[in-house]
């Protein structure tokens, strides 16, 4: 039996995330060592697992316009306080899904998207919730995508 899970947006965290930034701007500081401030073209994006042994299958990505989208999972369990978020805890491989202006089908790194779905699978097992940073370039935004991850149950 398939199960389909949507990535949705965490614009809570991904505000607080740029409060941080702009905190420490305000301020003239530095970021601490080895920690990842979000940039204006990356999003916090959650996926709630409903079901914990699961199989990865496929990704579902869908863009509208033209673009990079790179996924990057995280292997932080956020807090409501949130504690920075350390480059350390950026997991790899990442998913990079791209769509040409000339070309319908999107693209991707076969091998890495399927290691990444994967691992999203293994981490299923011990987490009910899973955080990602959705890096958007060259054009593509948070309203010209649909993404989701399908699992065998």
């Amino acid at each position: 039996m398939s199960l389909e899970l949507t990535f949705n947006p965490d614009i809570q965290l991904t505000e607080m995330m740029r409060l941080r930034v702009q905190s420490l701007q305000q301020r003239g500081q530095k970021r601490q060592d080895g920690e990842h401030l979000l940039k204006s073209n990356e999003h916090v994006y959650r996926l709630d697992f409903s079901e914990q042994a699961l199989h990865f299958t496929r990704w579902n990505i869908r863009m509208s316009a033209p673009g990079r989208l790179n996924i990057i999972a995280t292997s932080q369990l956020w807090t409501p306080d949130l504690t920075h978020l350390m480059t350390r805890q950026l997991l790899e491989p990442t998913g990079l899904f791209w769509k040409t202006a000339d070309d319908d089908l999107i693209q991707c790194y076969e091998a890495d998207a399927q290691e990444f779905g994967e691992r999203i699978a293994e981490l299923a097992k011990v987490r009910k919730v899973m955080y990602f940073l959705f890096s958007f370039e060259d054009g593509l935004s948070p309203e010209n995508i649909e993404c989701s991850i399908e699992f065998q149950k």
